[in-house]
This record gives structure tokens, sequence and C-alpha cells, in this order.
């Protein structure tokens, strides 16, 4: 059958009862990356927020800073790291749901953190947004004051700054840019 086929339609979730979960569009989502049917996760991801956020689905985060489940993933997965035995209890839930169709070794492309070569999860966080001109004029005016070390990053700094539509004010990182 065609994917129109699936329009407007739902799934029963494989290991929470009772809980639905809608059969959306995405541009995304092709055949030529599998099977073009792929599940959403709102939270870890640009492209599955942008659905959500089109579909106004909650964007529930299960997965907390240390990568580790947390207890709304349920009492199998809670504090369980998401890279390693998450992975595992994932599959066992599926398998003794009746779920689990094929498994297969797949290498995910995760993003990988440039100082421990380690694969990162993307996370969504609360934020601070603003959006307006006044915003942007005035951190480009301070940044220009600012001793900026290699001196030639300011130019490129002032360009990303101006192509900004967006601004959130953030206190997640501990480390700074050049």
């Amino acid at each position: 059958f065609s994917g129109a086929d699936l329009v407007d339609g739902s799934c029963a979730h494989p290991t929470i009862p009772g809980r639905v979960s809608p059969l959306l569009p995405a541009n995304h989502v092709t055949m030529a990356k599998g099977t073009g049917l792929v599940h959403t996760a709102p939270a870890h991801g640009m492209e599955d927020y942008s659905v959500a956020s089109h579909h106004q689905l909650p964007t529930d985060c299960l997965v907390d800073e240390r990568g580790f489940f947390t207890e709304a993933a349920g009492p199998e997965l809670k504090n369980k790291n998401v890279l390693e035995e998450g992975n595992e209890a994932v599959i066992q839930m599926l398998q003794a749901a009746g779920s689990l169709l094929k498994e297969e070794k797949y290498v995910h492309s995760y993003p990988y953190d440039w100082r421990t070569k380690k694969p990162m999860i993307i996370r969504a966080s609360k934020q601070w947004f603003v959006n307006t001109a006044n915003v942007k004029a005035a951190a480009q005016d301070v940044l220009k004051k600012v001793k900026v070390i290699p001196a030639s990053a300011m130019n490129r700094m002032l360009e990303m700054l101006d192509r900004r539509t967006f601004w959130c004010i953030s206190r997640q990182r501990c480390w700074g840019v050049p």
C-alpha cells in the first residue's frame, strides 16, 4: 500500500498499553533511508521537533542530561544508559510484547562530541527565545567591544549574529566560543 493509505492513521504503542500514536507525514522521511516509516522522538532531533511542533504534539524528553532514561520512560528503562544497556532493554521489551519484527545491527549516525569523541544524544530543554532587531543590534555593538582571540574570528562572529532570526539565552554551556 502507499503512504497515502496511512493518512490520519494511528498505531498502538508496542510497550505502553493504551497509548496510541498518530501516523504523520514528514518531509525528512524517505524510502532511500529505509522503509519510509520511522518513529518520531520530538525531544531528540530538529526534524522530529519540527513535525511535533507542526502537529502540536508534546516534546517530552525521556532522557536526562547524563544520557540515562528517566522515570517517565517506565520502570524497565529507568536509570539505564540509552546508548548501552537501554538499547538491549528496549529490544527485550519489544520481544516480550511480540512487537519485534526484525533485529539487526545498525550504525547510527550520532553527532560526536569533539572533545570526548563520544556520541551525543540531542535533548530538548527549556530555553528563552527573543526575536527583536534591537537585541541583534545591541549584541553586535557589545561584541565589537570584546577582545576576540584570534582577532580573525570577529568578522565571522558578527556575520553569524547578523544571520540569526531567533535568540536563545542559554546557561547550559560551561565552555565558550572564540
